[in-house]
């Protein structure tokens, strides 16, 4: 279970049912996007870098983050906008 400060950013979810595996996605996705300064300090102590990055890569370019978070992110972790995978319609 992850730590307790976290819990508002995963407020969608049934906090005792959090697996830090199982939920991984949302867990990184949800912190990147709302998360507090030292709730992604523990996001990048907990996960690898690399884990993170390919999370960002495939998910965040389909809406999963917010236009400030998506830039901010993708500054932080050297990744370009454009090699995001899309949402297609």
């Amino acid at each position: 279970m992850p730590p307790k400060f976290i819990k508002p950013f995963l407020w969608s979810a049934d906090f005792k049912k959090i697996d830090t595996e199982k939920d991984r996605d949302r867990i990184i996705l949800s912190l990147l996007n709302v998360g507090s300064r030292k709730a992604t300090k523990w996001l990048f102590s907990y996960y690898p870098k690399k884990e993170i990055k390919k999370v960002f890569t495939e998910r965040a370019g389909k809406g999963e983050l917010n236009k400030k978070s998506l830039n901010y992110w993708s500054i932080i972790l050297k990744i370009k906008p454009k090699n995001l995978v899309k949402t297609r319609f």
